[in-house]
């Protein structure tokens, strides 16, 4: 039975624990929202550690209240609190104040999809579709959503260079399809001085891309392409580079496979495609970020799933690549990269 994984099961009962942790993890969550809310994180970092009265008297609240806060900010591993003193420990420096090297402060708050999607769920559950999904105004939902995961997936694009090399190409053409804020594309030509972009999203989204692309100083090397990245059209056999990243699991099985169709002709014999998005193992027990990602697209989207590893390399080899392989340039952040190695037939 030990080896089964059932362990003493008629004679010891299970633990509680993780039904209750998942009943805490609602107010851990608000928790954390309400504190980014306050600014709890960001003045911690300009005025180092503090006494709860002089922080409420910075953040005009009530000290009381914001004790209670505090405590449970460090029972959840996100404060340090030494003598009377609270303040940032590494993981609130690097996630949470608004300039950390890898700041999820602005991702907390819309990452779980629109609240109300969520207390729906059973009925979505019963109908097959949510009640307001987000393809109603996505604009009102993406743009948030890319500008709060612009700083972690810059990052993972740019540690990817260490596997890929795209630093190493002279010239490349990047497409980026459905880039949100386009880390990719930004990561690629701030490494690449003669690399030129096509970037593409919705009209009502792109503006990020163009705001980013300034704020890196490569704007004048990209091509902004407004549009529905399943309808744009797209030139054949032109790029270098064509990144899907974090679309796929948005559009459903037959809308993934035509995404990655669309990129086999737009690449270049030779050029590769990277794939990134949160994928799910066989067994759906080894990458449980990658299953409630894939749930949390199903709470709030029409076609939303998890992507599996298994699908991934399915449908780059239907689509007729070769050299796939999978990286992890940051914790949780996957991609496939796979190449276009000759011409098809169509």
């Amino acid at each position: 039975m030990a080896k089964m994984g059932r362990p003493w099961r008629d004679h010891k009962p299970p633990s509680s624990a993780p039904v209750w942790g998942i009943i805490e993890g609602f107010g851990a969550y608000y928790l954390l929202l309400t504190a980014l809310e306050l600014g709890v994180f960001d003045v911690m970092a300009s005025d180092g550690p503090t006494p709860v009265g002089l922080l409420a008297d910075r953040l005009e609240v009530s000290p009381t209240h914001l004790a209670g806060l505090l405590d449970s900010l460090v029972a959840l591993a996100l404060l340090e609190r030494v003598d009377e003193r609270f303040g940032l420990n590494e993981t609130a420096e690097r996630y949470l104040v608004s300039g950390g090297p890898a700041s999820l402060a602005d991702l907390v708050g819309v990452a779980p999809g629109p609240r109300e999607n969520w207390l729906g769920l059973a009925e979505t559950i019963r109908q097959g579709r949510p009640a307001n999904p987000i393809e109603g105004d996505p604009a009102a939902f993406y743009v948030p959503l890319v500008e709060g995961t612009f700083t972690t997936v810059f990052r993972a694009a740019s540690r990817a260079d260490l596997k890929i090399r795209y630093s190493a190409l002279t010239a490349p053409r990047v497409l980026d399809l459905g880039a949100g804020g386009a880390p990719w594309a930004m990561a690629v030509l701030s490494k690449c001085p003669k690399a030129t972009a096509v970037v593409n999203d919705l009209p009502g989204v792109l503006p990020v891309a163009q705001r980013k692309a300034q704020e890196h100083g490569v704007a004048e090397r990209c091509t902004f392409l407004p549009g529905n990245f399943h309808e744009v059209p797209l030139e054949e056999e032109a790029f270098d580079l064509v990144v899907l990243g974090h679309v796929c699991r948005t559009e459903g099985v037959d809308g993934a496979q035509h995404l990655i169709h669309r990129a086999y002709r737009a690449l270049r014999p030779g050029g590769r495609v990277l794939l990134a998005d949160y994928f799910v193992d066989p067994d759906r027990r080894y990458n449980p970020h990658g299953v409630l990602m894939g749930m949390t697209m199903m709470a709030s989207t029409l076609e939303g799933f998890a992507l599996t590893n298994a699908q991934a390399t399915q449908w780059l080899r239907a689509a007729g690549f070769v050299n796939r392989r999978l990286i992890e340039p940051i914790g949780n952040q996957f991609v496939y990269v796979a190449t276009r190695a000759e011409k098809r037939s169509r």
